[in-house]
């Protein structure tokens, strides 16, 4: 395949990563938008995850505390990843919004991207470690269940 043709089919494929992936984050799910989520909102919805997990795959105590720092590590990542952009619809409006297609600021989006999940990875890999080395074979087997039955409804068996 010519040169030319492998640069630009990269390219189709990057801009089209980029575009699905902010106007993903301008999606409302749930109620939360791409922007920050409030403390408050991060600490409710951490309290029902650690009160269904732990009833689910019935944790002692320091299995859902452990459990309790993957959760907000992956905050942490996830609010690395959105930054500081109050509109991702308004940010992906920026790239189109002239007569040409500002790839300056596009592949400058994907390297802050990639830069928060490269950064934050080690610490959220390490936490997801820690908790599953946690488990008890038959604690990991449910969970093992839980992630296969992910598209199904999860626990709703």
């Amino acid at each position: 395949m010519k040169t030319w043709i492998k640069r630009t089919l990269i390219g189709l494929f990057g801009v089209t990563i980029l575009v699905g992936g902010l106007a993903a984050c301008g999606q409302r799910h749930h109620g939360w938008s791409g922007a920050q989520v409030s403390a408050e909102d991060a600490a409710k919805w951490r309290e029902r995850l650690l009160e269904r997990a732990g009833k689910e795959l019935q944790l002692d105590a320091a299995q859902e505390q452990k459990l309790g720092v993957v959760f907000d590590k992956m905050r942490e990542q996830r609010n690395a990843l959105v930054g500081n952009t109050a509109s991702p619809r308004a940010e992906l409006r920026s790239l189109v919004s002239g007569e040409r297609f500002d790839k300056a600021r596009a592949q400058a989006l994907v390297d802050e991207k990639t830069g928060a999940i490269r950064a934050g990875s080690p610490g959220t890999i390490d936490a997801l470690a820690d908790f599953y080395d946690s488990l008890k074979p038959e604690q990991q087997a449910r969970l093992r269940e839980f992630i296969d039955k992910r598209g199904r409804g999860g626990w709703r068996s």
